[in-house]
């Protein structure tokens, strides 16, 4: 006879799960519903592709190249400066505790309210030529993403054994090749999981692509959905079609980059 202690984790994750689920039945449903129906339901009545093909003909296409733009853009290079910035906090020796005097400003600047820093940040944007523009806001964007990757990365750079890389530097190895062919390849997984977390971030930030973009040509998915609440109507059926295409870059990415990674760890165990 099946306890209840037995049963009982089972039943707490399939109520998770079912919890978490049900706004992703009700976006899918509502998304294939007619659009005169949309939002009434979870599963469609009606199946349609209607606000598939409204989108589509509104132009997603743009709006969603112009987000993985802004996105890849700004997640590559916060990983970039907080993998070498991570790398130096790990391993130099600042005097006097300048490396957590460092960090806590990171972490104070994180954790600013961004609309605090919009107007110096329109006046720098202004002064720089790039008011308006998808590279302007790659920039922008380094206020959050880059300190996000720096306290991430910092962790894993300073599990990577320091002894590999005195023996690689014994045997002519450079700072560069160290880098490259030791820490990099060793800290694999946390640039993995941090590129998806500063993608995710980048992908649905809201406030300053609204300050900085001032062309619908140049508008962001986040901009864009906004454009379907009004104060006469708001249109489920597109939002959640909107919802649904521009979640499915991401979760392609994250699942393509999780399952090469597991390969590789499974070839290198071999």
């Amino acid at each position: 006879m099946i306890r209840l202690r037995q049963v009982m984790p089972y039943l707490g994750i399939a109520l998770f799960v079912l919890v978490f689920a049900l706004p992703v039945v009700w976006m899918v449903g509502a998304a294939f519903e007619d659009p005169a129906r949309a939002g009434r339901g979870f599963l469609p009545t009606a199946p349609t592709l209607d606000n598939i093909r409204a989108v589509l003909a509104d132009g997603f296409l743009v709006r969603l190249k112009n987000t993985a733009i802004v996105a890849f853009g700004a997640t590559l290079l916060s990983l970039a400066a907080g993998f070498l910035a991570a790398y130096a906090l790990a391993r130099f020796r600042f005097p006097k505790r300048l490396d957590i005097l460092f960090l806590l400003l990171v972490l104070v600047v994180k954790l600013m309210p961004p609309i605090v820093v919009a107007l110096p940040l329109h006046a720098l944007l202004l002064d720089l030529g790039l008011l308006g523009s998808l590279s302007g806001l790659v920039l922008v964007y380094q206020l959050y993403t880059l300190p996000f990757c720096l306290w991430m990365l910092l962790g894993f750079v300073r599990e990577v054994p320091v002894e590999i890389e005195a023996a690689a530097a014994i045997d002519g190895a450079g700072l560069g090749r160290r880098l490259w062919h030791i820490v990099l390849p060793l800290a694999l997984p946390g640039l993995v999981a941090t590129l998806i977390f500063a993608l995710i971030l980048c992908w649905n930030e809201f406030l300053f692509a609204l300050l900085y973009l001032q062309r619908p040509s140049r508008f962001t998915l986040p901009l864009y959905v906004a454009t379907f609440i009004t104060e006469d109507e708001t249109l489920w059926g597109r939002l959640m079609a909107i919802g649904l295409l521009s979640s499915l870059p991401v979760l392609l990415v994250a699942g393509y980059i999780q399952k090469h990674l597991l390969r590789g760890f499974a070839h290198q165990a071999k």
